[in-house]
């Protein structure tokens, strides 16, 4: 089924891939499981001094979700909730009160996954196996209560499964008013996916001497967890079940995903 035919973002100048078109990908689908399986994202942002010419870009903790629809699938309209301190940069330029003809504070947002190192018979030719993604959208502050602390809980699950319940929970008044989540209407976004083997010129491939002493093909690569270390503070005897099924999980997850890769399958 082509990308089309599935709910997707619009195609923009902005966010249209030029480059290698056919690995672009507009899908809610593609864009939202990359973006929600990210462990860190690049945020970028304009800064109000106008003798500085660089935007700023920091990285943070964030998750795709709707909380107006918390049911919802990855395949339809999400927002993208983001988590920092409430005196940090962004987090103060987010706050600040938008005219009526401004919708926020516009944001990039970054993510990739490395799937692997794709190495061919000459250096032009290397690649990686990834898939990444770039959002666009306006930040706001989020001020309701019920949806600041249901987006902590949708965050902190996004680092680990079924953490939250397993913390001290509710965070306290301090907890709550020295962290900040803001709130990301994607309005355009993208994502690049590359997978296969090393594509070598055919001149090369016809070299039997270059072959003969040149290994080519692909390095599987992904984040893969360790065994849980305790805390000297640590009072529990062994690792509880929610987090020895996370790494399991998640370092089998990753090592498919990477194998995946290899073939095109993805």
């Amino acid at each position: 089924m082509a990308d089309s035919e599935f709910p997707s973002y619009p195609k923009l100048p902005r966010n249209t891939i030029n480059r290698y078109k056919p690995r672009g990908k507009y899908d809610f689908d593609t864009i939202h499981s990359i973006v929600n399986t990210c462990p860190v994202l690049h945020v970028s942002f304009p800064t109000p001094d106008p003798s500085d010419p660089f935007p700023a870009m920091i990285p943070m903790l964030g998750f795709m979700a709707s909380f107006s629809n918390p049911q919802v699938s990855i395949t339809e309209p999400l927002d993208l909730y983001l988590h920092g301190y409430i005196s940090s940069r962004l987090m103060r330029l987010s706050g600040t009160s938008p005219s009526e003809e401004e919708e926020g504070l516009p944001l990039t947002i970054a993510a990739t996954h490395l799937d692997g190192l794709v190495l061919a018979l000459t250096p032009n030719h290397h690649s990686y196996n990834y898939r990444s993604v770039i959002l666009h959208g306006f930040a706001t502050p989020v001020v309701d209560a019920d949806e600041k602390i249901w987006a902590m809980e949708k965050i902190t699950n996004g680092v680990v499964d079924d953490r939250w319940t397993n913390t001290r929970i509710p965070p306290t008044k301090t907890e709550m008013s020295s962290t900040q989540i803001i709130k990301v209407r994607v309005v355009d976004a993208s994502a690049k996916v590359r997978a296969g083997w090393p594509s070598d010129d055919r001149a090369d491939m016809k070299n039997d001497e270059l072959r003969a002493k040149t290994w080519v093909g692909v390095v599987p690569t992904w984040i893969a967890c360790g065994a849980p270390v305790p805390s000297p503070d640590n009072k529990l005897s062994k690792v509880p079940a929610y987090l020895a099924d996370f790494v399991s999980v998640k370092n089998k997850v990753g090592e498919q995903n990477a194998q995946l890769a290899i073939t095109g399958s993805k």
